[in-house]
């Protein structure tokens, strides 16, 4: 039976020895040099290797977030250089926290070295630090706060270290596929005050062949994207049969449509485009310029011969026009009090014998495989486009807000904030307690800030982390009391 919440002056007992403890200069410092030695860790996906399931960069990061664990004293355990465990006590579990190492790629656009952690003016500047190795530590440093206050715990929480949260979470199904779940769980990976919705998604890829013609003008060459829950940043193309003089008259109006930037250079034969836009995380394309839509506008108003790959990118801009980030051209464009479906067109190749391209989409909870799924396929069907992979939707995660953990969690976030009455929040975004029953995202940002999540630049308050700290401390006292 779980104990009853303490009463008011103990309560205040333990949150004024929290803030006391996080409000310590030591602390920040030891805090923003352990998210440092993470952030300088390129720790994005690679190629896969018997003693690095996803490539020598998170492994490498996993090596050093154990390190960094053991030598804050907690027990760790690399499984199979999947995840890493940090068990607060020897007890028995009854909370996870999953947070990950893993990050994007740094893309461009950046002020600073995105693998050296920068602090300016109390922000914090590089590739992770609020996604998610900002918050990982956080939660960390949490952990560590729980037993040098000797707050009053009989059970232990355990921190998940992940190396694949961006690149479909395999870690975390290959250790729960071996390892029972907690009774309670939560990642720090997402938005305060709490989220206990999150949609459910559908990431189809799709495409076309057809034998290589020698007609003029026509599209030879095309690619764009690099990760399928990215905005695409930039895309490129090759026009055989068109000089730059062609087609440069024509950019100036997609510019002003979206915002994108093309430059044009000539080339043996015909022309190259460039074409810059601006990232952003998939389940927010409006924050983003997608730069495979633009360079597809643009495509299909030059005057093309008429062969296959013509036909396929004026369909591709028909289905996935400039602007439509619901689903509405493709017939899926639907909501409910989980949020509007969004759609992100995020990868694109294109060759002299056909395309491959893929969406992520982030469907609200009243979707279907019918009224979604069907009719994608109906609808690619009819431009002559295969779905080739991905064509089942992962349902939405949905966890009652009156259950006990969303309002315990929600009590902590209050108690730290002054916010009374705080509402949990649906979202787009698929976190790592996606497939966890009960599981929910918890922090690491606040309302009002802005951490370029996937983007140049990112970024992490110190004071919000610290505050992050001092919620998660009274958090796992609570729930593991």
């Amino acid at each position: 039976m779980r104990r009853p919440p303490p009463e008011k002056s103990e309560f205040m007992d333990i949150k004024e020895r929290i803030d006391s403890y996080f409000d310590d200069p030591g602390t920040r410092a030891r805090l923003i040099a352990a998210i440092s030695r993470l952030v300088a860790v390129k720790s994005v996906k690679g190629e896969a290797a018997p003693e690095a399931p996803f490539g020598p960069g998170p492994r490498a990061a996993l090596d050093e977030a154990l390190k960094l664990c053991g030598e804050l004293g907690f027990r760790t355990r690399d499984y199979d250089h999947y995840v890493g465990l940090a068990d607060m006590n020897d007890r028995d579990t009854q909370l996870h926290i999953l947070a990950h190492l893993d990050v994007v790629g740094e893309g461009s656009g950046w002020d600073t070295d995105p693998y050296t952690c920068v602090e300016k003016d109390g922000i914090l500047y590089g590739r992770g630090v609020s996604d998610d190795k900002g918050p990982l530590c956080a939660a960390l440093f949490a952990m560590k706060a729980v037993r040098d206050l000797e707050l009053p715990v009989s059970k232990n929480a355990r921190l998940i270290l992940g190396t694949d949260e961006e690149s479909g979470s395999e870690d975390i199904g290959y250790y729960y596929a071996r390892e029972p779940y907690a009774p309670q769980s939560f990642s720090p990976d997402a938005d305060f005050p709490l989220i206990n919705i999150e949609k459910g998604q559908f990431r189809p890829k799709f495409g076309a062949s057809w034998p290589a013609v020698m007609v003029e003008p026509r599209v030879s060459l095309l690619n764009g994207g690099f990760r399928f829950n990215v905005v695409p940043p930039e895309a490129g193309a090759e026009v055989l049969g068109l000089r730059g003089a062609d087609i440069t008259p024509l950019c100036a109006g997609v510019e002003r449509q979206c915002g994108a930037v093309f430059s044009v250079t000539d080339m043996v034969g015909g022309a190259r485009i460039r074409c810059v836009g601006k990232n952003a995380h998939a389940a927010s394309p409006d924050d983003g310029i997608n730069a495979i839509q633009a360079l597809l506008t643009l495509l299909a108003a030059l005057p093309l011969a008429e062969c296959a790959s013509t036909k396929a990118i004026r369909s591709m801009v028909k289905l996935f026009p400039l602007g439509d980030t619901r689903g509405k051209a493709l017939g899926i464009a639907q909501g409910d009090e989980s949020g509007e479906l969004t759609l992100n067109l995020a990868l694109m190749t294109l060759s002299e014998t056909g395309f491959s391209a893929q969406f992520d989409s982030r469907v609200p909870v009243c979707a279907t495989a019918e009224n979604c799924v069907r009719v994608c396929e109906k609808a690619l069907a009819a431009a002559g486009f295969i779905l080739t992979e991905g064509g089942e939707m992962v349902p939405a995660h949905v966890v009652p807000a009156d259950s006990p953990l969303v309002k315990t969690l929600l009590e902590c976030y209050s108690a730290y904030t002054g916010v009374q009455d705080p509402k949990p929040l649906a979202i787009g975004g698929g976190t790592y307690v996606h497939d966890i029953p009960g599981g929910v995202a918890f922090g690491c940002d606040f309302p009002g800030f802005d951490p370029k999540m996937h983007a140049a630049n990112e970024q992490a308050k110190v004071d919000n982390l610290l505050k992050s700290a001092k919620i998660f401390t009274l958090a796992i006292a609570r729930l593991c009391q």
